[in-house]
Formats: structure tokens, sequence, C-alpha cells
């Protein structure tokens, strides 16, 4: 049976039959809040581990995911395709291929790893976008050099670079199965944003987690882009801890994939042999925090939509017309 065929539960909210029995029951859940989106594959969210930052990272995820029994879609990894050599980028591709994971890696480089100061003032400046022609060049060439050794995920960080590398797709200079995921650091939090970033190429968009249940609301009713969420962000990305939103996250938000950072744990970026044993611990750490929350997801009879294993496509798209630069 097809996970669009499939007959699904109607979830509880947290804390309902004690509350109710207590007279307190919260407000009835308003049916056209509900997203009407889902993968093509007819699920409603899918399982992402991130900072996955190289082989090693990837086998203990690997092991982790096995001896806990927690399904994963996609792995991606933050430091960049230029930290790693083509031989772990292989070693990658092959063993995400073997388990029909999506390996998702990020694009070159950034504006607050290079010499523009702007980035370290109280406005921060530019960001994390691509400063100048050769910093967009170095992105092109992260996404040549990746897809050439078999990734098909890329992770980017400038409008500019996304739709450089959506024409390049496009034009058949990339493969033409490459997704590209718009990343948490440059997350759109707004429905013209959000619909803007799908015309540009974007196949799946991470939104910042302080969004409110309403604004994904009012970004699925003008996007169906799969959405990428962090149920629990890593503390330079807020720290902030939804599992128990969860379930109303994937009503509201679906297609959505859900992430699991880890609040109170250090920065791993760029990561590198010095950082080896933060790498690997905060990595068995997210994954064990996937099996908390799909047991959670369980206990609330909201586990029953997940996409199939193996699945990464986003389905038909919206996009800009490329006319040239």
């Amino acid at each position: 049976m097809s996970p669009s065929a499939m007959p699904r539960s109607t979830p509880r909210r947290p804390g309902e039959p004690a509350l109710a029995a207590l007279g307190l029951e919260g407000p009835a859940l308003d049916p056209a809040d509900a997203s009407p989106h889902s993968f093509p594959d007819g699920g409603r969210w899918r399982v992402e581990i991130p900072s996955v930052e190289g082989p090693e990272a990837l086998a203990a995820v690997l092991k982790e995911s096995t001896r806990l029994d927690v399904p994963v879609h996609r792995v991606s990894q933050g430091s960049g395709v230029w930290m790693l050599g083509d031989d772990e980028i292989t070693e990658m591709v092959e063993a995400t291929a073997e388990r029909d994971i999506e390996l998702c890696l990020f694009t070159g480089p950034r504006g607050t790893w290079d010499i523009g100061g702007s980035t370290r003032t109280d406005s921060r400046g530019g960001g994390l976008r691509a400063r100048g022609y050769d910093a967009v060049a170095g992105c092109v060439e992260d996404a040549v050099r990746a897809t050439e050794l078999g990734v098909r995920c890329l992770l980017v960080a400038d409008e500019g670079v996304l739709w450089t590398l959506h024409r390049a797709r496009s034009r058949g200079l990339l493969p033409a199965g490459t997704t590209l995921k718009v990343s948490a650091l440059i997350g759109p939090v707004n429905p013209a944003a959000y619909a803007v970033y799908e015309r540009l190429g974007a196949d799946s968009l991470n939104v910042p987690s302080d969004l409110t249940l309403d604004h994904l609301t009012q970004i699925r009713r003008v996007s169906g882009a799969p959405m990428d969420m962090y149920v629990e962000a890593p503390d330079d990305l807020g720290g902030y801890i939804r599992m128990y939103e969860i379930a109303e996250l994937i009503r509201r938000g679906a297609p959505l994939y859900l992430k699991f950072g880890l609040s109170k744990a250090p920065s791993i970026y760029p990561s590198g042999l010095h950082l080896r044993e933060t790498v690997l611990s905060t990595a068995r750490e997210r994954v064990r925090r996937g099996r908390l929350v799909l047991d959670l997801l369980a206990r609330h009879g909201a586990g029953d939509a997940m996409s199939p294993l193996g699945s990464r496509l986003p389905g038909e798209l919206r996009r800009f017309e490329d006319a040239g630069v």
C-alpha cells in the first residue's frame, strides 16, 4: 500500500486525555490550518541528520541509526565540500548509496569565514552570503567537484549561488537529478521570501526554528516546496527545542524534513581532526534525539505518514524562467 493510500490516525495533543479529564481542554484544531501538500511519494515527513562532517561521523550515524532503529532519509554536512578530500567524498557517497540515503554537502566560501569585517559588526553585514565573484566561483567549483564524485544534493547559503546552480542544472552543467537545499543560515521567514527561493531553484528550504505555527500555515498557502526544520536547534541558531510541537509542525508544515540539532553543544564548523571526538559524540546524540522524537510521534499517534526510506525528490516545483544573467 502506498503512503498516500495508508489510513492516517488522528494524532492526540500532548497531555490531552489528562487535561480533558480536568476540564482543561485545548481549543479545537482548525482544519484550514493543515498543509494540503505532501512529498510526491505521499509521505508528510522525512528524517534528516545534520552536521555529519565526514566518513567517520557518517559511519557513527549509520551504526547508531541501526542500533536505535532510526530511519534516515538524508544526512547533511555543514563545513563544506572544500573541507573534504576526494577519497572522503567518495567514501560518503558509497556509504549513503548502500543505505539509499541522500547525501547533502555544503558549497563554497561564506561571508563569516572570509576577510569581510561587516559580518562581525552588530548588523552582521552580508552574513553567510558569498561575497564577490570569486566566492560564487568557489561555490560553483565545489558543486561541480562534488557532483562529479557522485553527490546529488548541495547545500547553499546565498540567493545568487542558488540561482546560478539551478541554471547550471537546467543547462546540463550539473546532473539533472541534483537537488538544491537552502541553509538555515539564510532561511526565509515569510511566505513571499519562501516563494522566491522556490522559484530561484530551491528543492527544500530550511526555515528558522523560531517560526510560529501560524507562520508555517502562511507559507504553505503559497508554496508546496519541501521545508526543513530543526526541531532542536543548535545554540547558534537559537537553541530552540520544539519536540512536543512536532505533530502540529508536520500538520502545518508538510512536506517537512525533521532535523535534529543539539542545544548546549559546541560549534563544529569548519570541522577537522582537532574536533574529532566532539563531531562523533554529537553525531551519535543527534541520532538518539531522533529516536526520542520518533517515539514521541508514535505515542501521539502521529507516526504513520513518513515517506518511504530512499525517497529524495521534491516533486514538481515552480521556477523563474532563465533569461540569462
